[in-house]
């Protein structure tokens, strides 16, 4: 049982790894391509059919870019497909989903207190939500709002926010920003597995059999490639965000994860519109801020209206003499150390989460931080609260900790 453990855990990092890998990979082409498309010049003498090109040094060389409006006369002897990165990118998102949030449902996934399920329904739950979200987005971008980009963007992300809400009330507020991100995820994978590379085939098909390509299948793939470009920070902040309890479990959470998405369009906003040389909007960055300002009081909002404030401590010893010590000991070792413990009781747990120990006295004191922000401030532990943990003792982890600064 414990090499079991051992083997699972390696599992879960080599995946995780090549997750990360292969989302690197595919980001940067996509955030080169976006940035080319939007540098490239119009010049005189071009061939015909070019639309611009754009001269770039790096590594020592200089590189000579040219793009064709929708396909050159004459098929090329080889071309480079950019494809690959991105499938491995949602194979690994998946296998990744699967390993942690579908074989530790219990513990990950299902919140008994917001929905009592089986896991085998939750499983169905979340892999349905994610192949009918895409449909939706398809659906929409097919029909004659693929004409309206604007009024398109702003329907999908009143959808995002209304997945976002549905997804908290459901699920654990880590798993609700995980498959946040995993709709967002695939509809990305998706629009470059079923739009974008077939639309290409179509124009290299037809460059083949000596036929002239219709534009239309550049354009129908310029706008999910548009889409793909203003999704990926949002993507990126929702993986991130499940080591951050403050973004995911707390009161506000919902709200915090669609406002994400209006950061990713700011911040994209200012290199896309740098890289087309219209300017340097920087107005965009103060924007930024104030969201990124506002999703930090949304996490602490009940605290603040209840003139709580937030420090750290000064020093650890006042934690320790506090009259509250005893109650919050007790806490600890009642709800946390089945799991957090050197040999864990709790099923399917086989080594203390993040090897932190809740045991001793002294290993309660040295982790005060960390239980203040996941299990006091936050809900993030106990995970789905599976022992439930009462909102009275989160209440008095809060106070032992604010009291003894």
């Amino acid at each position: 049982m414990y090499e079991y453990a051992i083997i699972w855990e390696w599992l879960s990092f080599a995946v995780k790894w090549i997750h990360v890998i292969t989302a690197i990979a595919w980001i940067g082409s996509s955030f080169y391509f976006i940035a080319l498309d939007l540098s490239l010049q119009k010049r005189a003498n071009l061939p015909d059919g070019v639309s611009g090109e754009e001269w770039q040094v790096h590594g020592g060389g200089f590189y000579h870019i040219q793009k064709y409006l929708v396909a050159p006369k004459e098929l090329p002897t080889h071309l480079t497909w950019f494809k690959w990165e991105s499938y491995a990118t949602w194979l690994s998102g998946f296998a990744l989903m699967c390993i942690i949030y579908y074989v530790g449902a219990d513990l990950y996934l299902i919140d008994k207190n917001l929905w009592d399920i089986e896991p085998w329904l939750a499983i169905i739950v979340s892999v349905g939500s994610i192949i009918i979200s895409y449909l939706i987005y398809d659906f929409l971008c097919r029909s004659k709002l693929g004409g309206k980009p604007t009024l398109l963007m702003l329907i999908l992300y009143l959808i995002l926010i209304f997945a976002a809400w549905g997804y908290t009330q459901i699920f654990t507020g880590r798993a609700a920003f995980l498959h946040l991100g995993a709709i967002t995820a695939t509809i990305m994978s998706c629009n470059v597995f079923m739009v974008i590379i077939p639309n290409q085939k179509i124009v290299v098909a037809d460059l083949i059999a000596n036929k002239t390509p219709d534009p239309k299948y550049g354009k129908i793939a310029k706008l999910r490639s548009t889409h793909n470009n203003y999704l990926t920070l949002p993507v990126i902040f929702l993986m991130l965000s499940n080591h951050y309890p403050l973004a995911f479990a707390t009161e506000y959470n919902w709200i915090i994860a669609s406002m994400v998405f209006l950061m990713g369009v700011t911040i994209r906003h200012y290199f896309n519109t740098m890289h087309a040389r219209a300017g340097k909007p920087t107005w965009t960055w103060a924007i930024t801020i104030i969201i990124f300002l506002i999703i930090m009081w949304l996490s602490t909002v009940p605290n603040v209206l209840s003139n709580k404030k937030t420090q750290i401590p000064t020093a650890l010893e006042s934690l320790r003499t506090s009259q509250k010590f005893e109650s919050v000991e007790s806490i600890i070792i009642g709800r946390c150390s089945m799991c957090h413990a050197s040999e864990p009781v709790y099923p399917n747990i086989h080594i203390a989460p993040n090897n932190v120990l809740l045991e001793t006295e002294e290993q309660i004191i040295q982790n005060a931080r960390g239980i203040y922000l996941h299990a006091g401030r936050s809900k993030a532990m106990p995970p789905a609260n599976v022992t439930w943990m009462e909102e009275h003792e989160r209440t008095l982890l809060v106070q032992w900790y604010e009291e003894a600064l």
